[in-house]
């Protein structure tokens, strides 16, 4: 399931970016849904927040070792409870950085459109799975401990 899930959640996120590109121009932005949702086309050559513009190639490369890390820690790991929503939560955080890292090693960038507010920051669908995963594993490790207090008791 992680690498059926790695795989298509980063195709979903790369055609996204592929559609953005092609139909739309830098700083262009248009309103899906007033106060709620805008595209507007950004191109980020930095980290979350546009922080350290320039260095994409090197976000490139340290998406690629989070990449392996990732999948050298699930071929090591013993097999307990919870894997499988484990790794649904590493298959996001994968898909997010190997979109993401994708696009920064071979263009040096990122190509960002979702704006949730006309002020507020502008994100890509690779970052959605990011905060996702996160939220994915999260939610396991607050499982397993509450599992865990419920066995002691």
């Amino acid at each position: 399931m992680f690498y059926w899930l790695s795989i298509s959640l980063t195709a979903v996120d790369l055609i996204s970016k592929l559609f953005v590109r092609y139909h739309m121009d830098v700083g262009d932005t248009k309103v899906f849904r007033e106060g709620l949702l805008h595209f507007t086309y950004y191109q980020n050559s930095g980290a979350a927040g546009s922080s350290f513009q320039g260095y994409g190639r090197l976000f490139g490369v340290i998406a690629v070792l989070f990449i392996a890390f990732v999948v050298i820690y699930r071929k090591r790991r013993s097999d307990e409870s919870g894997l499988r929503l484990q790794d649904a939560g590493f298959a996001f955080l994968v898909a997010g950085a190997a979109g993401n890292g994708i696009e920064r090693l071979l263009q040096g960038k990122v190509t960002d459109f979702l704006q949730f507010s006309p002020d507020g920051g502008i994100l890509n669908i690779a970052d959605l799975f990011i905060n996702v995963g996160v939220v994915i594993l999260i939610g396991q490790l607050l499982y397993e401990s509450i599992r865990a207090r419920v066995r002691s008791t």
